[in-house]
């Protein structure tokens, strides 16, 4: 097993995929506010649904006006104060609440509200900026007198703070932040119009495709395309650069794209923010699906330069603005002479986004090279050959005594429970009962919260960035890995009262005292375990193991297809001819009830590489079940209680195998 080197070779990509991981955490929650405005906006504003669809209407009732904000009711409704307000508001709020919980994103609120104000145009940007800023800020402050409040008066200082630093950050946001923005805004048309004045067309992608997703769409398209365009259109009869913003296609390959190889909640949502984005026109609805990946903005401005390009072949344009962009309104406005062009631009658009943005989410979703794996586990089974006390850990930041462990994994459900406990057990067994093994989600790691995290080779290089200055270690075999015993070993030489630990067997005494008993909880209910497994690769496995917990009633169907993501991700392969499959940490909202499925092969399968013969579904509602595979983890440390396992005639010899380990 490979240490942890000192400086990893994916640090870019380490830092790239924190910083989608952060910007999909702002923008993700608030999709459902997202597609609130967008139905709003594509019902009642001047040009949408209610008044674009029917002739019986000379004059629309007041009320739809009044609502959208327009005729005699210009600079009111709903639909300005909520992209104005609303949505910049709540993405501050939820940057702010991802730093530093709910007081951050107060703070981070009261923040955004300044950049809202000090700009004339929607500050989306700006809500990404200060609301994390108000959040970390405030945990820094709050850092300062921690402890050192007088009792009683607790309250009054944390509420006074925040107010008074969120109030100056508002001032800062509207005098400095705002006009930033509002100045980026005006250099982004500037850009846009030289490239138009010296006939580079298909390039604005370059610019219109990255500057969307900012929500800066409309400075562009309302600020410098139309009325340039309106220019030529008096000219013409036509213009192209109507079409240059307005395109639906590439966001609807890009939601299509989402769709048949997104995930969970993007995945989900996609379907109804196409149709809101390709018939109502609210192009915005999109832009948080590229926000959550940023690296997808290849995909838009391919398609944009696609789109741009059938239309420059074709000379076809519109004969006035598409507002909003939706095809209905595109196909209003397109001149008589433009159909083929204007249509062949939407649909070829598409698919060049569809196609690129589907290459992207499909490498997104693929594991690491196996050969990188096999040459660690290789090092790994050269046990006390290479110790961490020589390497890795000798060379960490702290040098005092160990006393907090975490096993992290990718959801903190299944993994690190089992790995927690067995390493757990050796500690105890070594006479170290004041150290604590937990697990928990890489995710959900803290600076300070660990003296030693110990993680899955594939997840270590996130860990560090989550926790730097604790002791990392990586691991391959869950269930049998020489490093635990390394570990002990580095706690005889740095706590004190350590006794004669290396080597001793996981499975003397120790855990937590937990006695869940299956057959009493129905954890693994009789029919979720099969006995003669009929799947012949990895993933049908993990779908068959799936499958009993969606049959069951335990999880959501869309809770296996989460199964497979994690997977991807890191291998739940755990040694000793073990794997157990389980969702995300995101998929826990699928998650009906703690419950677990058994499956047994007849046949080892290839997990990539490595044999499995007894595959176990998880689903982990909450702690229940993270006893139960302690005492999993027993079982299958133990050669004869495997031989048990393989031998058992019913589902009531599997249970009574597990049930004969103490908790």
């Amino acid at each position: 097993m490979s240490t942890t080197p000192e400086t990893p070779r994916v640090g870019v990509r380490v830092h790239v995929q924190k910083f989608g991981t952060f910007l999909s955490n702002m923008v993700m929650p608030n999709i459902g506010a997202f597609i609130a405005w967008g139905l709003i906006t594509a019902l009642f504003i001047e040009a949408g649904w209610i008044t674009g669809l029917t002739d019986l209407w000379d004059h629309p009732s007041s009320w739809v006006a009044e609502i959208g904000g327009w005729g005699d009711f210009a600079g009111g409704g709903i639909v300005g104060p909520m992209i104005v307000y609303l949505l910049p508001t709540l993405i501050g709020y939820t940057g702010g609440k991802v730093v530093y919980d709910v007081r951050g994103g107060v703070v981070g609120a009261i923040a955004t509200i300044g950049v809202i104000a000090g700009s004339s145009v929607p500050m989306f940007l700006g809500a990404m900026v200060m609301g994390p800023l108000g959040g970390w800020s405030m945990k820094h402050i709050d850092a300062i007198w921690d402890g050192k409040i007088r009792p009683g008066f607790e309250m009054l200082v944390n509420n006074f703070a925040a107010g008074i630093w969120g109030a100056f950050l508002a001032v800062i946001g509207f005098f400095g932040v705002g006009p930033l923005v509002q100045a980026f805004s005006t250099f982004a048309g500037n850009v846009v119009e030289f490239l138009v004045d010296n006939s580079l067309l298909p390039f604005t992608s370059l610019l219109i495709e990255p500057a969307k997703v900012l929500f800066l769409n409309n400075a562009i398209n309302h600020g410098v395309l139309t009325p340039l365009g309106t220019a030529e259109a008096v000219e013409n009869g036509k213009s192209v650069l109507f079409l240059l913003e307005a395109n639906p296609g590439p966001g609807l390959g890009l939601l299509l794209a989402f769709m048949v190889f997104g995930t969970g909640i993007a995945r989900a949502s996609a379907p109804g923010a196409a149709i809101i984005h390709f018939f109502g026109g609210i192009h915005e609805i999109y832009f948080p699906y590229v926000l959550m990946k940023p690296k997808l903005i290849i995909a838009m401005i391919a398609g944009g330069m696609t789109g741009i390009f059938v239309n420059v072949i074709f000379d076809s344009g519109l004969r006035a603005p598409a507002a909003p962009g939706s095809i209905i309104a595109v196909l209003i406005q397109t001149a008589g002479d433009s159909y083929v062009g204007v249509v062949l631009s939407v649909v070829l658009s598409a698919a060049v986004t569809f196609v690129v943005a589907g290459v992207l989410l499909k490498t997104d979703r693929q594991p690491q090279e196996e050969d990188l794996a096999a040459a660690t586990a290789k090092m790994e089974g050269m046990k006390g050959k290479r110790s961490i006390a020589g390497t890795a850990l000798a060379g960490a930041t702290r040098g005092g005594p160990i006393h907090r462990i975490i096993f992290a994994c990718d959801a903190g459900m299944g993994s690190s429970a089992m790995g927690a406990s067995i390493l757990q057990r050796k500690v105890n067994a070594a006479g170290f009962d004041d150290v604590v093994v937990r697990n928990e989600a890489v995710a959900n790691l803290k600076e300070g919260d660990a003296d030693l995290v110990v993680t899955h080779q594939d997840l270590t290089a996130r860990a560090e960035q989550r926790a730097p200055s604790a002791v990392h270690v990586s691991v391959d075999n869950f269930m049998g890995s020489p490093r635990y015993d390394e570990i002990v070993d580095l706690l005889v030489k740095r706590n004190s009262g350590g006794g004669d630990a290396a080597g001793t067997d996981a499975g003397e005494a120790g855990g937590d005292g937990s006695t869940v008993t299956m057959t009493r909880t129905g954890v693994i209910p009789e029919q979720s375990v099969v006995l003669t497994g009929t799947a012949t690769s990895r993933e049908g496995a993990i779908a068959e193991a799936g499958d009993l917990l969606v049959a069951s009633g335990a999880v959501d169907a869309a809770y296996v297809e989460a199964m497979h993501e994690r997977e991807r991700s890191v291998s739940t392969h755990m040694g000793n001819l073990l794997a157990i499959p389980h969702g995300t940490n995101e998929a826990k909202s699928l998650v009906r009830r703690t419950e677990l499925s058994f499956v047994r092969y007849a046949e080892p399968l290839d997990w990539g590489g490595k044999p499995v013969e007894f595959v176990i579904g998880i689903a982990g509602a909450g702690k229940e079940h993270l006893a139960l595979l302690s005492r999993i983890a027993q079982v299958f440390l133990d050669a004869d209680q495997v031989e048990r396992l393989r031998s058992a005639q019913s589902p009531a010899d599997v249970t009574a195998v597990l049930d004969s380990i103490e908790g």
